[in-house]
């Protein structure tokens, strides 16, 4: 299979059409002129040779003896002054040549025969130490005595020719230099015109790759001009209408998703303030619950585990608008990671929960947002502590960046289930539940995508895996920046 460009094949097709093209061509045109050559110098010689046999067979007396055939073979060959020709002639068990004892090697037994026994001309393109010849034999008929008109009859004498074609030789090889001198010339106009042809083509090729790359980068508003009416013009038309419906979909969809993302964050913002006083009436339910009945007390602690769940449902929607509407910023201290991952877990009360493996004090300090540094953390370890199983680690380490720079890798892992390989790709998204029939959840659904939202806005990398048999393991990587 042909490898390359499209330009590369196109070049090479065209190259191939015009090899074959000028070869079959030139080798028609030399069949052809070779054949008219041959043709005309052959039946040149055939005439003269018929005509001078006429003409010379009437001064032999039949039958001939030695000395008449050596005459008449003589006489053959000086008829024509221009041509050197060598002639034999034959009666019976003679045999005479017009150069004193020449062999006449060309001749073939099948021309003698032929001659002998269909009674008619017959010729040979033979090969010689001098180069190609031509044989010629043909039989001497007498006419009949008589009245005139009554008919020819066979002598029995035959006359046999034979007459150099090295100058039609030459003809014929001067006409291959000139078809090979020929072809080359063709060629090269065959591949300009190729490389034209193939530019003209690959032109609206390369434009539409252009314009898809556009499409990619996001520029739908990419459109390609349209040439002609052919089949790139077509396709040119096909592209124009498939970006035009693309933008418009796409438009609409971020329409869609922006009113989604207004509506959200306008449900959130009008929920705090009921929110803020459900919460302190539910404190308060709280503080009484102990002495209400059983009953009532259950239903308290109920609305009050709820209101706290809705509570922070209500911060994370807000948290994710702020992503979305761009207005997250980072708030940047120097710090010592480990001893601020220390205090996220002695906070919550996980230090006995959370095994960890951090680095001395002062070995990974760097610029980051306090507040958003603690949600990472949280996040993941609760979620570990949440989905998983005991043990939970954390583990933090310095790694060398090339150039100088530093950044602190954070893995958090468990020994739970792990996550399903259809879910891993799903684990950042928002509200995502591997299990459908789950409709509630401990959580918001929001914290993993709040945590990945946090560490992008570091410059930073989050990645999900699963270690089989081990559980899964969260990894962030924070570049660590230090004050000038």
């Amino acid at each position: 299979m042909l490898r390359g460009g499209l330009r590369v094949r196109l070049l090479v097709a065209f190259a191939l059409v015009a090899v074959v093209a000028t070869l079959t061509t030139g080798g028609l045109a030399f069949r052809a002129a070779r054949i008219g050559l041959l043709q005309q110098g052959q039946d040149t010689v055939i005439t003269q040779f018929r005509d001078d046999v006429d003409s010379l067979a009437s001064s032999l007396d039949f039958p001939p003896d030695q000395n008449e055939l050596d005459a008449f073979a003589a006489n053959l060959a000086h008829a024509q002054r221009t041509v050197n020709w060598r002639v034999m002639a034959t009666y019976g068990d003679l045999s005479a040549t017009s150069e004193s004892g020449d062999p006449f090697p060309e001749l073939t037994p099948e021309v003698r025969e032929s001659v002998r026994t269909k009674a008619a001309t017959v010729f040979q393109r033979v090969a010689t130490d001098h180069g190609p010849a031509l044989v010629v034999g043909l039989p001497v008929d007498f006419a009949s005595p008589g009245p005139p008109g009554t008919g020819r009859h066979p002598s029995g004498v035959a006359v046999f020719l034979t007459v150099s074609q090295v100058d039609e030789q030459g003809y014929v090889d001067a006409l291959v230099s000139a078809v090979e001198r020929a072809t080359v010339p063709a060629l090269l106009v065959a591949v300009l015109l190729a490389l034209l042809a193939a530019r003209g083509v690959l032109r609206p090729v390369r434009e539409l790759r252009r314009a898809t790359r556009r499409i990619a980068e996001g520029h739908l508003e990419t459109r390609l001009a349209v040439h002609g009416s052919d089949e790139l013009a077509d396709l040119s038309h096909t592209f124009n209408d498939t970006a035009a419906a693309l933008e418009a979909s796409v438009a609409e969809l971020r329409r869609m998703e922006g009113r989604a993302r207004r509506f959200a964050a306008d449900v959130s913002h009008e929920l705090r303030t009921p929110l803020a006083a459900m919460a302190a009436v539910t404190d308060v339910l709280d503080e009484d619950a102990s002495r209400l009945d059983g009953d009532t007390a259950t239903a308290v602690r109920l609305i009050s585990e709820e209101t706290v769940k809705l509570v922070r449902l209500v911060d994370d929607l807000m948290e994710i608008s702020r992503f979305d509407a761009g207005a997250a910023d980072l708030h940047l201290d120097e710090v010592d990671l480990a001893e601020s991952v220390r205090r996220t877990l002695a906070t919550r009360g996980w230090q006995d929960s959370v095994t960890t493996d951090l680095p001395p004090p002062d070995t990974a300090r760097g610029r980051v947002d306090p507040r958003r540094l603690d949600v990472i953390v949280a996040n993941l370890a609760g979620n570990a502590l949440r989905h998983g199983a005991p043990p939970v680690t954390l583990t933090m380490t310095v790694r060398a960046l090339p150039g100088g720079d530093h950044e602190a890798v954070i893995e958090v892992g468990d020994h739970g289930p792990g996550i399903p390989a259809d879910v891993l790709p799903h684990v950042f998204d928002r509200f995502y539940k591997s299990d459908t029939s789950r409709t509630r959840t401990e959580g918001s659904g929001l914290g993993l995508s709040i945590t990945a939202e946090n560490v992008h806005l570091h410059g930073g990398t989050i990645t999900a895996a699963d270690r089989p048999g081990a559980g899964a393991t969260f990894t962030v990587t924070l570049p660590l920046r230090r004050d000038s």
